[in-house]
């Protein structure tokens, strides 16, 4: 692999504050018809669908799960109202399938208020 290619894993995964779980996520599927009119912040992709790998660090437990990022955010603005989460990520920040972990918490807002993501 030549050097501009290669991705450090810190980039890719977030923590807690009590460093108690790791959190990766690959994106799976995009919205290939959806179009981002605002050009200032660059070259966008819609999520639809994510992998989200949680590694527990004292147990070495990894839990996988396959999550509707879509699906979410339409349950969310149907239980309260509005929505939190921002499903639009640049394509800079998007790493060999891999979301780097300062989008994480922007995909999994809806998840974590709606407790589908127990973090």
């Amino acid at each position: 692999m030549s050097y501009d290619r290669f991705v450090d894993e810190r980039l890719l995964t977030s923590r807690d504050a009590l460093n108690r779980f790791q959190i990766k996520i690959k994106m799976l599927e995009i919205d290939e018809g959806a179009r981002d009119f605002s050009h200032r912040f660059g070259q966008r992709v819609l999520i639809k669908k994510i992998l989200l790998t949680i590694k527990y660090t004292q147990t070495e437990e990894v839990e996988e799960r396959e999550l509707d990022v879509e699906q979410v955010e339409a349950r969310m603005k149907k239980e309260r109202l509005f929505s939190s989460s921002n499903r639009w990520i640049s394509s800079s920040e998007i790493k060999n399938g891999y979301i780097i972990a300062s989008r994480h918490l922007d995909l999994l807002a809806d998840a974590i208020a709606l407790d589908i993501v127990k973090v």
